[in-house]
């Protein structure tokens, strides 16, 4: 399977081009669509020519930690790889965990002195995504503060075992050193994609009041079959897709520990 068709094939990149398709398919006619962009050849152009001078060198030097550490003496530690796997599953399933976890229904205001109506919330804010925005972020923010600390306990965790799992290390350390201008970009990009995404369905539940002679019930928003319930599963699934994109650098550590200790038994 080549690198190209690897990155087409992540879920992040297939679910913001299928929803992309279907932000089209509504206001363009086929005959006259363009090509779409190609997201894994846009993504594949983050490294210039100084990147791949800088990463030519970091390359020549983690070659030659092998000879480094024999001339040191540094005699590699037994990992306890069933251990480490189990930090990254279970921090992969409380990450999961919080991402499924239901938003809390909007609470209606107060009740004044005076003892006057309690006023419920206005429905049409939940057609602002700045009501949605502040959540995503802080999602987004957990899933980078957790995902950083243990990757750089798996990198660290590695590093004391055999020379080529330093070498491996020594590389994530430079990748992520490089890449994360790039990537913090990228995933600043995510909510705008999740914006169009709820101008989306309340276009469709605008379309289908209008074709259906329905009057609208924004109490029914929220329920199974809303759209407002689809954008939730929406903005799930973006959240979800992100994880997975931000676990492949840890799942790549931790898949290198295991074949390492395998290869030495064999």
């Amino acid at each position: 399977m080549t690198q190209h068709h690897r990155l087409n094939s992540s879920p992040l990149v297939v679910l913001l081009q299928q929803w992309t398709r279907e932000a089209s398919e509504r206001t363009t006619h086929p005959s006259s669509a363009s090509k779409a962009p190609d997201v894994a050849e846009q993504l594949s152009q983050w490294l210039g020519t100084v990147d791949a001078v800088q990463l030519s060198r970091a390359l020549h030097a983690i070659e030659s930690l092998p000879s480094q550490a024999a001339a040191a003496q540094c005699p590699a530690l037994a990992l306890n790889v069933a251990a480490l796997t189990g930090l990254v599953q279970q921090a992969r399933v409380d990450l999961e965990a919080l991402l499924t976890t239901k938003p809390a229904a909007p609470k209606p205001q107060r009740a004044r002195a005076d003892n006057t109506p309690v006023e419920l919330p206005d429905p049409m804010v939940d057609t602002d995504f700045a009501t949605h925005a502040p959540r995503y972020l802080d999602l987004q923010k957990q899933i980078e503060l957790r995902l950083q600390a243990l990757r750089t306990q798996v990198r660290q965790t590695i590093a004391q075992g055999t020379a080529t799992l330093r070498q491996v290390a020594a590389l994530d350390a430079v990748m992520e050193r490089m890449l994360a201008p790039r990537e913090q970009r990228l995933w600043a990009l995510l909510p705008a994609h999740l914006e169009r995404r709820l101008a989306h369905r309340h276009r469709q539940h605008q379309h289908r009041l209008m074709v259906q002679a329905l009057a609208d019930e924004p109490a029914r928003w929220r329920q199974a079959g809303g759209w407002l319930w689809a954008f939730e599963r929406d903005m799930q699934a973006l959240l979800m897709a992100e994880l997975q994109a931000r676990m492949e650098p840890i799942t790549g550590l931790l898949e290198a520990a295991q074949n390492d200790t395998t290869g030495q038994r064999e």
